[in-house]
């Protein structure tokens, strides 16, 4: 694109915003960051820091000065497109990207690009990890640091977790691999429906943005179906569908190419739990083979392999009872997820927090074929225990707090304790990260 020389105007003191001004200056740009909020104490050290760097910095608004005469926006994800400050800079006409994109724009590196509304972080990690062994990559996105901040640096790949506010902001992205793991209703008020959060992520799998390979789910009816308009040279997984996919058959997990088939690893070899990581698995499985990896390679390198955190993250196994910590359940479709990935087992489920909202039946009728008690915690509590008792499911426990909601489950002595709270955890927690952490905090201190 060659950035040398324009004003870039930047928008947001987020990491990815913070990444992109540093290396827009770097790259010869005359770089002004605006972050709309007003900066605490905490944090002034970062304006400091890009003060420092040669950037001028502004905050708590956006001012017409520093959208005047801007050449290109770098935009944050937590802005909408339909927000007061992108609506002033489309009216003059300015080009707005992500940070993903202005790193894609300026760097050689082709992306490997993993998106979908669940799944993405442990593939991002597990993708990195296999390729790793034989090749010079680096995670980033939503996992690890933003791509600006390796975009110099000398690698085979990026293996990017994107999300689709990223996606929806950039309009030449065009990946080496794109993977998509699943889809279902989520971030809808930020694109303003759900055919605009569909459009965001199929875009890089079309012109004129479409990869040189796709990975698509073959057992998400809507992915399936999408399928036969993706474009590159199409790889399914979940099922054994064509002649390149990859699936389960038997208790193995096979690789297909060019209609040819190799046994990768068998399920009780895999350290992942749940069909969806089985899932996970396939999606690196496919791109490490792409990426021209050998069998026993990627088989050792998954046998090694450790879930991210608060992502059906096995804590400890103590007195008969083995917890999970899976945080990360922001949704119900999450949470469902993790629930169908115990089968004849004693589980004790705790859920609950900031309610987003979402259709409970199909929650409901997972908890009813693989949960024995339910303990409901924080604002979504009332919602869930009426939606649960409607569909006729009343072993339920309502606790104040999650400590309260452990000793509870503790108490009850099942062979599972699973936290897979199916909402955002903003009522009582900073992050989903805080509350897996005091999760795991709180279990540890007490077995």
């Amino acid at each position: 694109m060659g950035i040398t020389g324009k004003k870039v105007l930047v928008l947001g003191l987020s990491k990815s915003g913070i990444a992109a001004a540093k290396f827009a200056k770097k790259h010869g740009a005359i770089v002004y960051l605006s972050e709309g909020k007003n900066i605490d104490k905490e944090n002034l050290y970062k304006v400091e820091d890009l003060k420092a760097c040669g950037i001028e910095v502004e905050y708590g608004g956006h001012s017409d000065e520093f959208i005047n005469n801007a050449e290109l926006v770098v935009t944050s994800p937590g802005i909408p497109p339909h927000s007061d400050i992108i609506k002033r800079i489309r009216t003059q006409n300015i080009p707005v990207i992500s940070e993903l994109e202005l790193a894609y724009k300026e760097c050689d590196i082709p992306f490997i690009i993993i998106t979908g509304t669940n799944g993405k972080t442990t593939t991002t990690a597990l993708t990195e990890h296999i390729l790793s062994k034989k090749l010079k990559v680096k995670a980033c996105g939503n996992i690890g640091q933003p791509p600006c901040n390796i975009a110099d640096e000398d690698l085979d790949y990026f293996v990017c977790e994107a999300s689709s506010f990223q996606l929806a902001m950039s309009p030449s992205l065009k990946p080496f691999i794109s993977v998509w793991t699943n889809f279902t209703p989520d971030h809808i008020d930020w694109h303003q429906g759900l055919e605009n959060y569909f459009k965001a992520k199929a875009k890089i799998f079309l012109e004129p943005q479409a990869p040189q390979y796709s990975v698509l789910n073959a057992k998400d009816e809507k992915l399936l179906d999408f399928s036969k308009c993706a474009k590159g040279k199409i790889f399914m997984f979940a099922g054994n569908i064509g002649d390149n996919c990859c699936y389960e058959e038997n208790g193995k997990i096979i690789f297909k190419k060019d209609g040819i088939a190799e046994e990768i690893i068998t399920l009780s070899e895999c350290p992942l739990l749940g069909e969806h990581n089985y899932q996970n698995i396939m999606c690196a499985i496919i791109c490490a083979k792409i990426a021209g990896l050998d069998n026993d390679t990627i088989k050792n390198a998954i046998m090694e392999f450790k879930a991210p955190a608060h992502r059906l993250e096995k804590i400890v196994e103590k007195n008969g009872i083995t917890f999970y910590n899976d945080s990360k359940a922001t949704n119900p479709e999450a949470a469902i997820v993790a629930i169908n990935s115990f089968n004849n087992t004693d589980v004790a489920l705790i859920a609950g927090g900031r309610d987003k909202n979402t259709d409970l039946n199909e929650f409901c009728d997972a908890i009813k074929k693989h949960i024995k008690t339910v303990i409901l915690i924080g604002e979504a509590a009332d919602r869930f225990e009426k939606n649960l008792k409607e569909s006729g499911f009343t072993n339920i426990i309502r606790e104040t707090s999650l400590q309260s909601a452990i000793d509870k489950g503790i108490e009850l002595k099942p062979d599972v304790v699973l936290l897979s709270p199916a909402c955002a955890s903003f009522d009582m927690f900073t992050s989903y990260e805080h509350r897996g952490e005091v999760f795991r905090e709180y279990v540890l201190s007490r077995v």
